[in-house]
């Protein structure tokens, strides 16, 4: 999404989309404004035929919409306007000034010179591409695939070069969670978190020869990309999800403990499900440019149209410059059509992320189920520049948005300009799940392999409450989720947005505990009295898991409670869940680069991980150890004389 895109490109990209395209809606901040209504047609002059799909714009402003199926338009101008642009790729773009007339008809030539050539902004690369220098926010220019070329079809792909991997990418500051007196602070509480996409983009940085930055490793997120060999609930249970806990030694600290604790949710088939309308919404401006961008998106949602039922509906949206519906609710069993549409998306222009939302879910609530799944799916790389851009615009739009009861799931891909930071910042105040796209193994993983998991929600608003016992715990430290904590009154409040639990999903936590008897991390205090002497029943308990959780349209809350008795077993006796988990969870804090790794080694890591890979159903943990082995290798060399 550059700013030297040539507006030509901008959501006029729509015209190569078969079906209908619908007007944005309109910015709030021109409605404040007195404003006028342009309508008219746009037709090919060589034709007569109406073109959808072209972008009409007041010039000057972000205000657009794109033409219908018939090549009519209707647009609301203030008054300040004064010229109207029309333009789609494949045509020479036309301005028409503004006087008193109320309706524009306009006729579009075909542009000989079109799809030839156009200019793209480097992403702080160095170095030259065919005898063009490149440093910074330099100018390169390419040529460009026409627009009806899609991914997987092209037979020669355009060369596009690449930023390094991590350079523009951006990514929330987390401070890592630090030890906690049980005696003071009893209680530790945060949202669950199913999401995996900092796992795959860390795989991606490792397999491009660079280790990710620490930002960027979440420990949580980590965790959760495996499946664990964890016990379905039983079929007479009434709550749709099982908590297990485990202790052992701690492999990192062998004088701590460490504390599983986790969610196993209910698998449903997939003929069982209740039915979707899902609405993908798919970001096709020029930022998206490139196979590993849309063209992974649309490889991506052709795998997830196979697994469509014919009592599911799907819509897809598009945004650039302006955003526009391209295919209305369609039924699962119309797979030609659908993918139709997908296979002719494109990208250029500048990004309106905000009104693109904003449509998705108009078309979400149009076609909402009452009795199915109500779902927008966002594909992007985050880097919205037109409407809401802050953190803090995009979060008030998602979270006045999922009131309506539709989920969202965020798909990023991209590199070089990669918005992390907003998009887990949508994925978590829209109700929903977030994944990394790093190639097409991980879209069919999260979009086939994991289809219930991803699009349907067994109970949502689900919240972990941890008490423990000052008897047993001198201190305690949760391993991640930093940005997922809760206040302790938070837990009892039926208001307060948690995470979502889907089909089959499982969620990992691990306490890392310094038990009574064990050295403290923090002196003890000369003023405060010690403990009372507790009770037999709960001395024997080193803590109480609780959790609240909701119905997935539910408005009340419902509470579980389980202790967990005994005491640590060594690491080597621990289950193959726990011992892998601890794995995964080492390997975070040696990316992080965490003060709190301890003895933690690449080489350890990969041993721990390594003995514990027997379930292993799709490979991956045989690959988490090549990872590991990877990332030592990537190390840098200690420097000669250094103290």
């Amino acid at each position: 999404m550059h700013r030297f895109l040539y507006l030509a490109l901008a959501a006029g990209l729509l015209a190569a989309c078969p079906a209908a395209a619908q007007t944005s809606p309109t910015p709030a901040a021109a409605v404040a404004l007195a404003t006028y209504t342009v309508t008219g047609r746009v037709t090919d002059r060589s034709t007569g035929q109406g073109l959808p799909g072209v972008t009409v714009l007041v010039k000057g402003t972000s205000i657009g919409v794109s033409t219908q199926a018939d090549g009519s338009y209707r647009i609301e101008v203030p008054q300040s306007g004064k010229v109207l642009v029309f333009s789609s790729i494949g045509f020479v773009s036309k301005e028409v000034e503004l006087a008193a007339q109320r309706v524009v008809d306009v006729g579009l030539s075909a542009d000989s010179k079109a799809l030839n050539e156009v200019v793209v902004t480097g992403y702080g690369l160095q170095g030259r591409v065919a005898g063009v220098s490149i440093r910074g926010a330099a100018k390169v220019k390419r040529s460009r695939h026409t627009a009806d070329q899609s991914y997987g079809a092209v037979s020669a792909a355009p060369y596009f070069p690449q930023p390094e991997p991590g350079a523009g990418d951006t990514y929330a500051s987390v401070a890592e969670n630090g030890f906690r007196s049980a005696q003071k602070e009893p209680l530790s509480t945060f949202s669950i978190d199913v999401d995996a996409a900092s796992y795959s983009n860390v795989r991606r940085f490792l397999q491009q020869g660079q280790l990710p930055p620490p930002e960027a490793v979440r420990v949580e997120e980590m965790l959760n990309y495996f499946q664990y060999d964890y016990p379905q609930p039983a079929a007479t249970a009434a709550e749709p999800f099982r908590i297990i806990t485990e202790q052992a030694q701690c492999p990192w600290n062998p004088q701590h403990q460490l504390v599983q604790v986790a969610l196993q949710a209910r698998k449903v088939a997939t003929d069982k499900l209740p039915p979707a309308n899902l609405v993908f919404l798919v970001d096709v401006s020029g930022s998206m440019q490139g196979p590993d961008r849309l063209g992974l998106v649309q490889q991506g949602l052709k795998l997830l149209v196979q697994q469509l039922r014919p009592q599911d509906k799907v819509a897809l949206v598009v945004y650039a410059g302006a955003a526009g519906t391209v295919l209305p609710p369609t039924a699962g069993s119309e797979k030609a059509t659908i993918l139709r549409a997908i296979n002719n998306l494109s990208a250029g222009g500048s990004t309106a992320g905000g009104a693109g939302l904003r449509l998705a879910y108009d078309v979400a609530r149009q076609n909402f189920n009452q009795q199915g799944n109500n779902r927008v799916i966002i594909c992007s790389d985050g880097d919205f520049n037109v409407g809401e851009q802050s953190d803090q615009a995009m979060e008030r739009l998602i979270v006045q948005q999922r009131e309506s009861g539709v989920f969202l799931t965020v798909l990023g891909v991209g590199r070089g300009n990669y918005q992390d930071k907003k998009m887990e910042l949508l994925a978590d105040k829209g109700n929903g799940n977030y994944a990394y796209l790093d190639n097409l193994d991980e879209a069919r993983r999260v979009l086939v392999s994991q289809f219930g998991g991803t699009l349907f929600t067994l109970a949502q608003d689900v919240k972990l409450q941890v008490e423990f016992n000052p008897a047993r715990v001198r201190e305690y430290r949760l391993v991640g989720y930093e940005n997922r904590l809760l206040a302790a009154e938070d837990f009892n409040n039926d208001r307060k947005d948690a995470g979502e639990l889907g089909s089959g999903h499982t969620v990992t936590a691990l306490y890392e505990i310094v038990p009574v008897g064990a050295p403290a991390t923090v002196d003890a205090l000369k003023y405060q009295p010690a403990p009372a002497t507790a009770p037999a029943l709960a001395s024997a308990e080193l803590l109480t898991v609780k959790l609240r959780y909701k119905e997935p349209r539910g408005t009340t809350s419902r509470l579980l409670a389980l202790p967990l008795t005994g005491v640590a077993r060594p690491l080597a006796e621990a289950s193959e869940n726990l011992r892998f988990a601890a794995a995964v969870a080492q390997f975070g804090l040696l990316l992080r680069q965490s003060e709190h790794r301890g003895s933690a080694t690449y080489a350890a890591t990969a041993r721990l991980a390594d003995g514990a890979r027997r379930f292993d159903p799709e490979g991956y943990r045989a690959e988490l150890v090549r990872l590991v082995r990877l990332a030592e290798g990537l190390q840098p060399a200690p420097v000669v004389g250094a103290r």
